[in-house]
């Protein structure tokens, strides 16, 4: 289905079930990004070095790690060392608890909180590396 979206003219950003199954069945350079979001746990790293991992030998496009919910600058020290990669660092953020449990958007609820201003930032970084991958 995935392969019927294809064109310069179009985006699309695919939230995917958590893990690494859905990885296994990508056709290799689909993607001209893939987004691994991680936890500052144990069991959250090591699922996802297995993404960037398989990703890596799928070939399936430039990887990056969003640090979600993170509370201190050792929850980011920890990631990085554990990831060995540059990550952009979400920190918890009150906000989105509250819009979670709400069923509300952030950006309804907290559109200046610390979480959103990380995410919007992120967004335009990938935005210019999507525009030199598709150039």
């Amino acid at each position: 289905m995935l392969g019927q979206l294809e064109g310069a003219d179009r985006a699309l950003i695919a939230d995917m079930e958590a893990g690494v199954g859905n990885l296994t069945r990508m056709a290799a350079a689909s993607v001209d990004a893939l987004i691994i979001v991680v936890e500052p746990s144990p069991k959250s790293i090591e699922v996802a070095q297995r993404a960037a991992s398989i990703a890596s030998e799928r070939r399936l496009g430039p990887v990056r790690f969003i640090a979600n919910k993170v509370r201190s600058e050792d929850d980011a020290r920890y990631l990085r060392s554990s990831l060995g990669a540059d990550i952009v660092v979400v920190p918890d953020d009150a906000g989105i608890r509250v819009a979670d449990r709400d069923g509300l958007s952030p950006l309804d609820v907290a559109p200046s909180g610390p979480a959103v201003r990380s995410l919007e930032a992120f967004a335009t970084q990938l935005q210019a590396m999507c525009a030199t991958a598709g150039a």
